[in-house]
């Protein structure tokens, strides 16, 4: 690989590692899954060397591939066994605060991707509504909808396990 290659790589690998890890982790729900898709993810970056316009038309691609790339194993028929997230959490030994944290993040990885993903974007990632709607081929609508319901389902979700919503206003 060529220096001016691999002072890009690296700029990238340092910019989105977290972004691509933690979204292959929301997808997969499974550390050695995420683990294979944060490195498909980046072997793809390394192999091909896109061109972005800009920042956001990076960031933007290594979330759609790492969306796409999650998708694409989950499909993969071994797969399918998997024990779910909820019977591989331990909370005996967390204090209130961080159970209910728990209980947030299974809330959240019990939502259908359609929800899940916006969800992410918008509260971890930071994006706008706009923003989301052209990573995702929506419309604006589409993607507020999303985040509306996603939110509703949640709320009842934490609801059911006794913990107190906080509306955001």
């Amino acid at each position: 690989m060529k220096p001016e290659n691999e002072a890009q790589v690296l700029k990238y690998y340092d910019k989105y590692r977290d972004t691509v890890y933690k979204l292959a982790w929301s997808y997969c729900r499974n550390k050695a899954q995420a683990e294979d898709v944060f490195q498909d993810v980046f072997y793809r970056y390394m192999r091909y060397m896109p061109f972005f316009r800009d920042e956001g038309h990076a960031k933007a691609w290594f979330i759609r591939t790492t969306i796409n790339t999650s998708k694409n194993l989950l499909k993969l028929k071994w797969n399918r066994d998997r024990v779910p997230f909820e019977e591989n959490m331990t909370d005996t030994f967390l204090n209130p605060e961080e159970q209910e944290y728990v209980i947030l993040q299974q809330a959240i990885l019990a939502l259908p991707d359609k929800y899940r993903t916006p969800i992410h974007l918008y509260y971890y990632e930071e994006y706008t509504v706009r923003e989301i709607a052209h990573i995702l081929h929506r419309s604006e609508t589409s993607v507020q909808t999303q985040l509306q319901r996603g939110r509703e389902k949640i709320r009842r979700f934490l609801e059911e396990k006794g913990v107190t919503y906080e509306n955001e206003s």
